[in-house]
């Protein structure tokens, strides 16, 4: 405890002492001098003057230290049955043939590549490959729509898209081509490629002159080297919903993600060389970049690649299966997971056929831990649950144990204490500092540690607006909660109008503006409502317009399909309710957050702002009408 209390205090006191130790503990190309520097809009550089590559720390230097034969990756799909291994030397050479494959296609440093496939080994080696010659990837979840694709390819320009002809859901299989072939239609920029991975679910069809197989364009190319890199140069641009329908796209850079990284793996996780880690999540989100691909390869690790789900593939013992076959020392998953496992399996008797003996330890994030889901998954694994929190702009941990250091208490409903390198604070509207337990905007003083995205993609206007402009000095996280007298933080919602549905972070503005496009819809707000198994669930309060022929079912019907057509079926948009009035303020601002509390069941104080008081009663009649609204 004291140890991980002293790392907290020193990150604080001397940022740049103690980052420069964290970042003796990499291999640098070029080693920084120029720990920190600030720049006049209060954004921060990190390691400014070091050279570095990322797949080269991910992947050869481990080959150079003797290595190479130990277990990188480990492919298990059990929606195709099939399970491949690769060792750090066999990954290197797949990675490096890729990445000549792209750089015979013109790719290198700087140039963008948009990623869209499932979870296939394929994806990790792409991502890597980019990393090793400098281009910058994003990848986009094989879960969204078309028109998402569209302007991601768009804002990112990219000069190639890499995918493959499906995904597969349970049973299901998904054609990717169509979706691509879409996007690039509606595009206005059009990328010069498509390297596409036929799998044997699906034969997709090829575009002559721009679609390239993935097998035959590695033929008869050179091997690529690492690019040494800035350690400010991009990594990756990973795009997360904002409170307007354009996504914002994230920008990692190579130098303090590496350093962060690194950190987070040892001292927050506590994964040591050689240990087996498996972040059970999906390389379209930030926990695919973080904690599958780049963290623990960098900490060598084997790391686990899982093409499944938590329940029906087979089954609800589906992970206690991967955790006995492989020996696995830690995981990371969202609680909606570990919810569905519940629902399926509640007495756990799946989970007593397997030995899960190996398991150091279980973290969850990416949205609030309820306790009954905690009980229930402490009790029947008896192994440590951690609570922890942090973002896609933050790239790891912002609140967790140092179970590295040595730290293993929690408060049930927190996510426990900050993280070396982060000043967590609540804030009042004013920007005074809140007392303990008083509820308030959750940001982190300046600077942020490494790691931590400090710009937008061709947008850094839009950064300094997002999270640098509402409390000066601070950044901004868009959730609210509160600190209790012993440090542990309270994550208690966002404060804008993103939702996390199963973990996945997703704009209600956005499906606002589909559902808004239907020619009977007048206005609308959507809000996200708990959900037992999902976390949050998005619910639509629609007012028609004038003379609109339309039932309320076959409306529901048509905004369920327009939602996932625009947006794609993770949005789980599957209520829309028509209302008579919706409340606003005089000004004519719609009040979300009393729709929410309303949903919930939650007291509310009536603002002065609003324009007429009656309508509140009218929606929670109709919410608790529709079986929407919950017990208070």
């Amino acid at each position: 405890m004291q140890l991980a209390q002293d790392a907290r205090e020193r990150a604080l006191t001397n940022p740049e002492s103690f980052w420069a130790e964290q970042a003796d503990q990499i291999v640098w190309h070029k080693k920084p001098t120029e720990i920190l520097k600030e720049n006049s809009d209060g954004t921060h550089q990190w390691y400014a003057d070091g050279e570095l590559n990322s797949c080269y720390l991910s992947l050869d230097r481990h080959i150079e230290e003797g290595k190479g034969d130990r277990l990188a990756l480990i492919y298990d799909s059990p929606v195709t049955d099939t399970k491949k291994t690769y060792t750090y030397t066999e990954l290197r050479d797949a990675v490096a043939l890729f990445a000549g494959a792209l750089k015979a296609q013109g790719v290198g440093k700087g140039d963008g590549v948009i990623i869209y496939m499932p979870m296939v080994p394929e994806a990790g080696i792409a991502m890597l490959a980019c990393a090793r010659l400098g281009a910058v990837h994003s990848v986009v979840f094989g879960g969204f729509a078309p028109h998402e694709l569209a302007v991601r390819i768009d804002d990112s320009r990219s000069k190639v898209v890499l995918t493959a002809s499906c995904g597969i859901e349970f049973t299901k299989v998904i054609e990717y081509k169509p979706l691509v072939d879409a996007a690039i239609e509606e595009a206005t920029h059009k990328p010069e490629k498509v390297i596409l991975l036929q799998r044997p679910q699906a034969q997709a069809s090829m575009q002559e002159g721009r679609d390239l197989d993935w097998h035959e364009v590695q033929q008869g190319v050179e091997p690529a080297a690492c690019v040494p890199l800035a350690a400010t140069d991009p990594l990756y641009i990973m795009y997360t919903s904002g409170t307007t329908g354009k996504p914002k796209g994230v920008l990692r850079e190579n130098g303090g993600h590496a350093v962060a990284l690194n950190y987070a793996l040892r001292n927050v996780y506590n994964m040591q060389d050689g240990d087996v880690w498996w972040g059970i999540s999906d390389i379209g989100w930030v926990v695919g970049h973080s904690f599958i691909i780049y963290g623990p390869l960098m900490g060598g690790c084997t790391t686990v690649f899982y093409e499944g789900k938590p329940v029906r593939t087979p089954d609800a013992g589906a992970f206690w299966r991967v955790i006995q076959e492989y020996q696995v020392n830690g995981i990371f998953c969202a609680p909606t997971a570990f919810r569905a496992i519940r629902k399926e399996d509640p007495e756990g008797e799946l989970f007593r056929q397997y030995d899960v003996s190996s398991l150091k330890h279980i973290f969850v994030a990416g949205e609030k831990l309820d306790s009954p889901t905690y009980h229930w998954l402490h009790e029947l694994s008896n192994k440590p649950v951690f609570d922890h929190w942090w973002q896609t702009e933050t790239g790891w941990p912002v609140t967790a144990p140092l179970t590295g250091l040595g730290e293993t208490a929690i408060q049930v409903g927190s996510t426990n204490k900050s993280v070396p390198g982060y000043d967590v604070q609540v804030l009042r509207p004013d920007g005074s500092q809140a007392e303990a337990d008083e509820m308030g905007s959750i940001a982190i003083k300046l600077p942020l540690p490494p790691g931590v995205a400090q710009t937008l993609w061709g947008d850094h206007e839009r950064y300094l607006k997002s999270y640098l402009s509402t409390f000066p000095g601070y950044y901004h996280t868009g959730d609210g909660g509160y600190i209790d007298a012993e440090g542990f933080v309270y994550i208690m919602g966002r404060t804008d109008d993103v939702i996390n549905v199963s973990g996945h972070r997703l704009s209600t503005g956005e499906m606002e503006e589909v559902v808004a496009t239907h020619s009977a819809v007048a206005e609308c707000a959507v809000i996200g409502v708990s959900d037992e198994l999902k976390g949050q669930l998005p619910v639509g309060l629609i007012l028609l317009k004038d003379g609109a022929d339309i039932s309320h079912e076959a409306l529901e019907k048509e905004l369920v399909a327009l939602v996932r057509e625009k947006i794609g079926a993770l949005a789980c948009f599957q209520r829309a309710l028509v209302v008579k009035r919706l409340p606003k303020t005089r000004s004519g601002k719609i009040l979300r957050a009393i729709l929410r509390k309303i949903a919930e069941g939650e007291e509310y104080a009536t603002p002065s702002t609003i324009d007429d008081v009656s309508i509140l009663p009218e929606i929670s009649d109709a919410l608790t009408e529709a079986g929407i609204t919950k017990k208070g």
